[in-house]
C-alpha cells in the first residue's frame, strides 16, 4: 500500500531542500572509518553530505520509491525496513543517524530499542527532530494530522526517555527549532564491520 512518502519521493527534496548536516556530523562523531546507518533516511536526503565520512552508508527506510531515490546518490546503500526491526545484527553500525523521521514510525519505543541493539559500544546515535515545544513546530505537527499522517512527536525529554539502558549516556542539544537526542553507546569493544 502506498503512503505520502511514496507519492511524495520523486517531489520530496523540492520540498525539503537538502542541507548539510554540519551540528549533526559533529554530533554523531564524523568521520569514522565505520559504517553509518540513516535510519528512516528516505531519499538520502541528508547522508549525499555525509560520503566520505564514514566507511560506508546505510540509507534504511520503509518506503520503497524513497529508497529509490536514495539509490540514484553515490556512496549510498539502501535497505527497506521498519525502523523497529532492523535487519542487521547486534552492534553493526560506529554511528547512526535518524533525521526528522522518529515522529513518523509506528512505535517510538521499539525504534529506540533497535537502534540502540545495533549501535556498536562506543558508537553514536543522533536523533535529530523538530522540537515540539516551539510554537511553528506544534503548527507543522497540526498541519500533518490534518493531512492524515500518522505523526506523534515527541519533546526532547520524552524521546530522551526512550533510552533506559544501563550502558546509554544520553544528551539532549537544542536550536532554534530543532533538537538533538545524542545515544552514546559505553563500552568500546570491537564488534565485526557489517
Amino acid at each position: 500500500m502506498r503512503d505520502h512518502f511514496d507519492l511524495l519521493a520523486p517531489f520530496y527534496e523540492r520540498f525539503i531542500h537538502p542541507r548539510e548536516p554540519v551540528d549533526l556530523a559533529g554530533f554523531a562523531g564524523l568521520p569514522t572509518e565505520g559504517i553509518l546507518l540513516d535510519a528512516g533516511g528516505g531519499t538520502g536526503r541528508i547522508t549525499q553530505f555525509l560520503t566520505g565520512q564514514a566507511g560506508g552508508i546505510v540509507v534504511a527506510d520503509l518506503s520503497h520509491d524513497m529508497l529509490r531515490e536514495a539509490t540514484q546518490k553515490p556512496g549510498l546503500l539502501a535497505v527497506r525496513s521498519h525502523s523497529e526491526r532492523l535487519p542487521f545484527p547486534e552492534n553493526t553500525f560506529a554511528s547512526i543517524i535518524m533525521v526528522d523521521a522518529l515522529h513518523h514510525v509506528c512505535n517510538q519505543s521499539l525504534t529506540a530499542a533497535d537502534l540502540f541493539r545495533v549501535l556498536k559500544p562506543g558508537g553514536t546515535l543522533v536523533i535529530e527532530e523538530p522540537d515540539i515545544r516551539k510554537f511553528v513546530i506544534k503548527l507543522i505537527a497540526v498541519a500533518e494530522k490534518l493531512a492524515l499522517m500518522r505523526s506523534h512527536f515527541l519533546d526532547p525529554d520524552q524521546i530522551s526517555a526512550l533510552f533506559k539502558q544501563p550502558d546509554a549516556k544520553v544528551e539532549i542539544k537544542t536550536g532554534d527549532t530543532t533538537a538533538w537526542v545524542i545515544v552514546k553507546k559505553e563500552g568500546g569493544e570491537s564488534a565485526p564491520e557489517f
